[in-house]
């Protein structure tokens, strides 16, 4: 009877979901082994620990630069790395092609080696006066595994902003400055920054129909750019992780991702549901990409436009089989560059003179979306979606971008303040406290 109930839930549940559990092995190795230079030991004891994912077994190829996953030599996944791109799992399109095509990112045109933070590296002499560094030292230390200790904490790397300035940072033993990790659904927020760059260039309209044939004949025709801002599409879509779902669905077996969210149907009229969606996203990406109407330069476009502007030149955007930027989830930075994106927003749209997006876009962003209850804008989020993680006693206008496992970028805009955590799980880690702690420690400090 036992037998029968093994077979049973191997065929029923677990067998269906091994592909997808291979493919995240392989595309999440390959991804951090060949585009972010990555121990492959510390890849699976971190980006890739939580069940089931833990189940698979990856092998690399250096010399080809892809991985190949199974789970106990079952499902065989393969995600192969092309430069400038990033990987890409390897499904209906033929490996050879996949391999083939790669991208030169833009140079940026300078060195960050001799220029000043924000949009270099060289750290100022001297500090805003009034900070109590030494407890702000201890908070930041203290957001970490102490090292040869069982990851509790699994915080990767903290970066503190305040008034302009980088006050604070650590990393977790191996790992610096310079070490890219994975921002997961941060690149929304990426995503909604070069809707807004399009927008004040007159290239897009978020009141009128985003124009999609294939919704011509039915309610999705009435779908608005800033519906999908908002995630309040309408679209039928589940985004579980966990399971099979439209989102794994998605990111697993999809080689077209954009072609994949626009086959979805219409579950409720647009801008009436407010439901959180990485088809969404990929929907954003996909009309970025209409918009600019020439596949070099959509490519170049986050570089020139955004990226290398903030002085985020360790940040990669990865594109899917079909050229399409994975805006809901594929994206890799320093803790550094993740803070730059931060303070972007936190001076209105300014980074170091240069108007990137105009105060009424960042305004824009961070505004409650409709349907939401509170909890989302436009591509950022106003509160925790874990009740558990509540952010209590911050300060009311608190905006975030928020990435998978516990990626955080938090902008306090009556702080001064912006304050990114990147770690590989938030279930031992009090964001509130970290961020309450942080306040605590500025000039003045009073109890808001």
């Amino acid at each position: 009877m036992l037998l029968v109930a093994l077979l049973l839930f191997v065929t029923w549940y677990a067998w269906p979901r091994l592909p997808i559990i291979t493919a995240f092995a392989s595309k999440g190795m390959c991804s951090s082994v060949f585009l972010a230079d990555k121990d492959p030991e510390r890849v699976m004891a971190e980006d890739l620990s939580f069940f089931p994912i833990s189940l698979a077994k990856s092998n690399i190829d250096y010399e080809e630069k892809s991985v190949t996953s199974t789970v106990l030599g079952l499902a065989k996944r393969k995600a192969v790395y092309r430069e400038g791109l990033g990987a890409v799992i390897v499904l209906e399109s033929p490996e050879e092609e996949l391999k083939a095509v790669s991208f030169m990112i833009p140079d940026p045109g300078y060195s960050q080696d001799t220029i000043l933070w924000p949009m270099g590296d060289l750290l100022p002499p001297s500090l805003p006066e009034g900070m109590d560094y030494e407890k702000l030292g201890n908070i930041i230390e203290d957001a970490f595994d102490t090292v040869g200790v069982e990851p509790f904490k699994k915080t990767l790397g903290v970066a503190v902003v305040y008034d302009n300035t980088l006050v604070g940072e650590k990393y977790l033993d191996g790992y610096d400055a310079f070490t890219k990790f994975h921002g997961w659904s941060m690149t929304k927020s990426i995503a909604g920054a070069l809707i807004g760059t399009l927008v004040m260039d007159g290239m897009m309209d978020i009141k009128a129909p985003v124009d999609i044939p294939e919704w011509a004949g039915d309610k999705r025709k009435d779908i608005t750019l800033e519906n999908i801002l908002h995630m309040s599409s309408g679209l039928d879509w589940v985004e579980n992780y966990f399971t099979i779902s439209e989102a794994t669905l998605m990111l697993m077996q999809s080689d077209d991702m954009y072609s994949s969210v626009i086959s979805s149907e219409a579950a409720y009229d647009p801008g009436s549901y407010w439901n959180y969606s990485s088809g969404d996203a990929n929907l954003l990406s996909g009309l970025i990409r209409k918009t600019i109407n020439n596949d070099d330069e959509y490519h170049r476009y986050p570089y020139t436009q955004l990226l290398h502007r903030t002085g985020m030149l360790n940040t990669v955007v990865e594109t899917d089989a079909s050229g399409l930027f994975v805006a809901s989830s594929y994206s890799y930075g320093t803790t550094r560059d993740w803070a730059r994106f931060g303070l972007l927003f936190l001076n209105n749209g300014v980074f170091a003179g240069d108007t990137i997006l105009n105060p009424e876009w960042v305004e824009y962003m961070r505004t409650e979306a409709p349907q939401s209850e509170g909890m989302y804008s436009a591509t950022f989020w106003l509160k925790e979606p874990d009740p558990l993680n509540e952010l209590k006693d911050a300060p009311g206008d608190i905006y975030f971008a928020d990435g998978f496992l516990g990626q955080r970028i938090y902008i306090i805009p009556s702080s001064k303040l912006v304050v990114v955590r990147m770690g590989y799980s938030l279930k031992n880690f009090s964001v509130n406290d970290f961020i309450r702690d942080i306040i605590e420690t500025l000039p003045g400090y009073s109890l808001r």
